[in-house]
């Protein structure tokens, strides 16, 4: 689908979609339970892709609307009848990785193009030091993947600047085995507040993980219970972050995000960062609500090790202000469902931006920045193409962006909710 965007003034109340990480972490934690609810979930193409993959374990998905209702396997996860078709969904297949390893059988998955092409080879490694089987068909680190061997913990030594989703899957899998795993960081962390969103929600549901000087470590023979049975899935700060942006290049009469509670979301990091850039923002955390409206923006430096997902959000803002944006330590966003650096640097680019691309860092030249429309590609990522339609919401005439189903993955009914705020937004 293609969505043309004209230049916009946006304003009014908007609702960002619940969070597509917690919602992942949820699903699979209800089913490594007996059983739970998971309400406020976000139903998106990824977080199906992990419902999914509970069914073939063993478990049972029943959803109504936003509701999960989730029979686990209670932490003994069947071989499944067939391969698990993991989408275009790297947060499935890593965590879901972790849960086969814990098979008696082998369980294979696989993905569509983007994802076969994503590396798993470091979570691999792990599993073999477990004494698990773990192989890339092809012998690359990639999907098709085969994993089994029934592991039952012991202590593995990984690098923690490739993806955090590893750390996630072993010590999700590894609180059901029965030793428990410690986790040896080899490097630094980074995206290291995924990692805190997946302690936040195992201990809700009454897992226990423990932070060492290493790295982490999970006790094994835990079970998943989720207090009172039911989980509730907090607001997305990655999807919020569109909204907000939104507000701060084309909000002449401000717009007010709902959902916006206080979480472990490293994403949370877009307000101050719009602070900084001299946006007109509140934050009421109380109410979960965040003010914004246009006003002029500077430059500025932004490190996304630890929030990649903010990349595309932060390149667009920084086309639309003075001065230069320096976003910085972003190799890890290169690995993503595209190379996220090259393709805002292009597609930016094709839309009138100056931009300086460096291999760790993205540096976009706003002052000498005019955005016109034009005819952009949203490269089969959901991110992308939301960041670039907040800047035709700024730019000269028509922008048009291939793929705008993209969205999907992640936020359902985006272009419904921006042209609720006023936006002139086409679809064909």
């Amino acid at each position: 689908m293609d969505v043309s965007i004209r230049p916009s003034s946006v304003a009014g109340d908007a609702r960002a979609p619940p969070s597509k990480s917690y919602t992942h972490r949820a699903i699979l934690a209800a089913g490594y339970s007996e059983t739970a609810t998971v309400e406020d979930a976000l139903v998106s193409a990824d977080t199906r892709a992990t419902m999914r993959a509970v069914d073939a374990f063993g478990g049972t998905v029943d959803r109504n609307g936003s509701t999960v209702d989730v029979e686990g396997f209670d932490g003994r996860p069947a071989v499944p009848d067939d391969v698990i078709d993991c989408a275009n969904s790297g947060t499935t297949m890593r965590l879901v990785t972790g849960c086969a390893a814990l098979g008696d059988g082998l369980t294979v998955l696989t993905g569509d193009d983007s994802l076969r092409s994503r590396p798993h080879g470091p979570l691999l490694d792990a599993i073999a030091q477990l004494d698990g089987r773990a192989e890339s068909t092809r012998g690359n680190g990639q999907a098709p993947l085969v994993v089994g061997g029934h592991v039952s913990g012991g202590q593995v030594s990984i690098p923690g600047d490739v993806s955090s989703q590893f750390i996630t899957a072993l010590l999700m899998a590894g609180a059901v085995t029965e030793s428990g795993v410690d986790v040896d960081l080899e490097t630094e962390l980074k995206s290291a507040p995924y990692v805190d969103i997946t302690v936040e929600v195992l201990a809700d549901f009454g897992v226990e993980v423990e932070r060492t000087d290493a790295g982490f470590s999970v006790p094994g023979r835990q079970s998943y219970e989720a207090e009172g049975g039911t989980y509730r899935v907090p607001g997305d700060f990655s999807s919020m972050s569109y909204l907000l942006a939104a507000g701060a290049v084309a909000g002449d009469d401000g717009v007010t995000v709902h959902g916006a509670r206080p979480s472990a979301q490293g994403d949370s990091a877009i307000v101050s960062v719009l602070e900084r850039m001299g946006a007109d923002i509140d934050w009421n955390r109380d109410g979960g609500t965040i003010d914004v409206s246009r006003t002029p923006l500077s430059g500025v430096e932004v490190d996304v090790g630890d929030t990649p997902d903010l990349l595309p959000t932060i390149a667009t803002l920084g086309a639309v202000a003075d001065g230069d944006t320096r976003i910085v330590n972003c190799e890890h966003v290169r690995y993503k469902e595209t190379d996220r650096v090259s393709a805002m640097a292009e597609e930016l680019t094709k839309m009138g931006a100056s931009v300086t691309e460096e291999h760790d860092v993205l540096t976009v030249h706003g002052s000498d920045t005019d955005l016109v429309g034009a005819d952009v590609d949203g490269r089969h990522d959901h991110r992308i193409v939301m960041s670039l339609a907040v800047a035709g919401l700024v730019a000269e005439g028509t922008t048009t962006i291939t793929g705008g189903e993209h969205v999907d993955v992640s936020f359902p009914g985006f272009f419904d909710v921006l042209d609720g705020l006023g936006a002139t937004v086409g679809r064909e």
